[in-house]
């Protein structure tokens, strides 16, 4: 009799980053993911291309999706 194969639950590692787009300008903007700050995390970040200030939302799934996006300050 052959001997069935156990696979392993695939585990799915945390995006390392992840992008918002600035409600400014519309920039693309590539930040690091810092799961150290909870999964849900709030935080102000000056755009990089115009200056202007973004209130970043990151939300992480247990699952390891990683979502974020902006609104203007």
């Amino acid at each position: 009799m052959a001997k069935k194969k156990h696979r392993r639950p695939r585990v799915r590692e945390m995006q390392q980053e992840v992008s918002y787009v600035c409600d400014a300008c519309g920039e693309e903007i590539v930040i690091p993911v810092d799961p150290s700050q909870g999964d849900e995390q709030s935080f102000v970040e000056d755009c990089p291309v115009c200056c202007r200030p973004n209130v970043v939302q990151i939300n992480i799934e247990s699952d390891g999706t990683v979502r974020a996006w902006a609104e203007g300050e």
